[in-house]
Parts: structure tokens; sequence; C-alpha cells
């Protein structure tokens, strides 16, 4: 047995000569442990909020969209992009364009995203999942074409769902000059009607200016013929979609871009990751405070222990060893302390995920009514690393100062 670790662990756990020793031992295993609960649940917590709000996107985000480079539309009729229906990993392949337009309810106006979908839509991902209201998910018939607008976006236009009187929605005309006696000749009009159905992302983005419809109705209002703003792909459930994400890519080309639903979301998710490293950071340097613990336990276990020192000399026992004896001391302190705080944050974890005994607030204010929690093994092990890096470097100079003090 190692002969340091030996004598370390029999001062960590016997009784001291002084009380206070003992006291101060336990607080500095208690402040690593509660530093290192905090990073855990913490972490947690950032990583559930991340998969909730994954989950709302994920009901109006395909698995991977393709859309130009340069510029907002592209013709779907390209070759290489028509190419992609023919890959085995693609199960659903869905074509959409959407603008910026004017809607108009009964002289109330807002500014919209008008969203053209092909019928195939509600195959491409789980929109049914989000969608309010009374009626069938159909956005055209031979006669009219309809509307799926956001709640926001209803409550702003003052229409309700089911809305009587048509939305009227106005887009500039391509390439046209503006007639100062006649304005209205530099727009096109179209009319949309109820569909008895509303979306509601729970995402401001979407619910507050978007609308979807056919596609036909979309190239119609923007004057396109063949051009769609993105091509939307569902892949097979054994697909790999990394792997797919770069074939498209390579057929492609460096004239198109291929998004996940996190690239799609890229903004929302760096934002997501910025908060949790300030997070990590800021509860770092709180364990490097518990650390302090530490070295003060080990200060008053190296003068507690002056006399054991001599006995350990006269034993044969080199002046490298004995320091050593205090390095695994705090050491061990810091691997207790880890390992418990560790320990602790997961059942906590999972007491909020089975009970969600932390609440959000009132019951039906928020999306969820508590904390959401996702516990990630790669979370859990930069936690543990750091907590026994920050230990073991907190006490190596104080230790060897000490020490060497106290064996002059």
């Amino acid at each position: 047995m190692n002969f340091p670790f030996y004598i370390a662990r029999r001062y960590l756990f016997s009784k001291k000569s002084h009380n206070a020793i003992n006291v101060i031992s336990a607080i500095s295993v208690c402040g690593v442990a509660l530093a290192t609960l905090a990073l855990i649940c913490t972490l947690s917590v950032f990583n559930g909020f991340q998969d909730l709000v994954a989950s709302f996107f994920t009901a109006f985000d395909p698995e991977l969209k393709v859309t130009a480079v340069r510029g907002k539309v592209f013709d779907g009729q390209d070759p290489r992009v028509l190419a992609l229906k023919q890959m085995p990993e693609v199960e659903v392949y869905s074509e959409s364009l959407e603008d910026n337009a004017m809607v108009q309810y009964q002289g109330r106006q807002a500014m919209a995203v008008i969203k053209g979908v092909e019928d195939n839509f509600d195959r491409l991902t789980p929109i049914d999942s989000i969608l309010f209201g009374r009626g069938d998910l159909m956005l055209h018939d031979e006669v009219a074409d309809y509307a799926i607008p956001g709640i926001q976006l209803l409550s702003s236009l003052g229409s309700g769902i089911r809305f009587l009187d048509p939305l009227e929605v106005y887009a500039p005309k391509r390439g046209a000059k503006v007639n100062v006696a006649n304005p209205s000749t530099a727009f096109v009009s179209g009319n949309l009607f109820s569909s008895g159905l509303v979306f509601a992302v729970n995402q401001e983005k979407y619910d507050a200016s978007y609308i979807l419809t056919s596609l036909a109705f979309a190239r119609r209002l923007f004057q396109y013929d063949t051009e769609v703003s993105a091509v939307n792909l569902r892949l097979n459930p054994d697909a790999d979609i990394d792997a797919v994400k770069k074939e498209v890519q390579e057929r492609l080309g460096a004239d198109f871009r291929v998004q996940d639903r996190y690239e799609q979301q890229a903004d929302t998710y760096r934002i997501m990751r910025v908060e949790k490293l300030i997070s990590y950071l800021f509860l770092t340097f709180i364990l490097v405070i518990a650390c302090f613990n530490v070295i003060g336990s080990l200060s008053m276990l190296i003068i507690d222990k002056r006399e054991d020192v001599v006995t350990l000399r006269n034993l044969g026992a080199s002046d490298s060893q004995i320091v050593r004896i205090f390095l695994f001391e705090g050491r061990m302190i810091s691997f207790f302390g880890a390992f418990v705080g560790v320990a602790l944050g997961l059942f906590l974890c999972w007491l909020q995920q089975a009970f969600g005994l932390i609440r959000l607030g009132n019951s039906g204010s928020f999306v969820v009514d508590a904390y959401p929690v996702s516990v990630e093994a790669m979370d859990v092990l930069v936690v543990f690393v750091t907590v026994l890096l920050v230990g073991f470097l907190s006490v190596w100079y104080p230790v060897r100062y000490l020490s060497k003090r106290l064996l002059k």
C-alpha cells in the first residue's frame, strides 16, 4: 500500500486531538459537495430548457432544410435539387416559399411572414401537435386558399380563430416602382380564408408573424413560378442525419446551404450555450472559494500533527513523503466532496424530473409547470473533473509551503 496515502486516509477518518479540526474537515467536504451539486443541477436545468425549446421547434422546422447561399429563392426544378427525391434516406420531400407581406383584417394591419407549403407538410413535421381549433389541416381547395396563422398574430388583428371576413394580404410587386398617384398598383393582393385552426409554438418569432398557407397562393402573391425559398426533407427513422446532411451538401455544391434543426435556430442555441457557459464559470468561481475551507482544514491538521511528523521522520519517512501525506489529505477531501455532490445532484435532478418539486409559478402561466431538467453524462464528467482539478490545484501550493515550514 502507498505509505503517504495510508497515513492520509487515517488522518481523514480518525479523531483529532482538537474536535474543531473534525468539524472544519466535515465543513470542507460539505462546501465542495454543495458547489458540485449546484453545478450539476444548474447545467441540467439549462439542458432541460434547451430540450424544451427544441421540442417546440421540432413541430415547425424540418430535419434538414436546403436554402440558397445567395438570394432569397432558387429554382425548385434544378436537377440537383430534384435528385434529392431519389435518395433512399429521404422519406418526405417538401417545398416551401416564404416572404414578408402586410395583412389587414377589418382595418387592423400587421406585418406577417407568409409561408406557403405543399400539401404533404403534415408529413414533414408533427404540425398537429401545435395546432388548436376545430377543422382539418386544409390549405386550399378548388375555390379558395386558407390560412393557419400564429396565435399572437390573430390577437394583433383581433380576428379570432374563425374569422368571417377574409384576411387581405398585400405584397409589393417585384421590380415595380411606387406610383404616388395610385400606390395600390405597386402591390399584389390576395385573400385568405379561415381554416378554423391556429398554431402556437410558444415562440414569438413564429406566433406573432407567421401564416401558413398553400404554396400556390404564395407563388401568386410573390410573383414566382417554380422558385422556392427552401426544400425541406424528412429522413427515414434509421437514417444518420449528419451523414445524410454531408451527402446532400456534396451533391448540391457550394450554391446551397444544408441545415439541421439546431443550425436553423443557431442564434437561440448560441445564446443558451453562452448562458450555460457563464453559469458554469460563476459556479466554478464559487467552488474555488469553497476550496479555501479545505486549505484551512489542512492548515490546522498540519499544526495538529507536528508531533506525528517528528515520529515519522524518526521512523525513516522522507520529507517528500510527509508532504505527500497532506497533499493526499486535501485531494481526498476534494474527491469525497465531488463524489457526494455529484450523487446528491443526480438525486435532486431525478426528484425534479419525477415530481417537479421546484415550480415556475401558477399552474398554466408558463409552458411547463416545473423547471425542466435533463442530465447529460458529459456535463457530469466535466463537473467531476473540474471539481477534482480545482481542488487539487488549490491545495498544492499551501500544503507544500506549510509542510516545508513545519519540517524546518
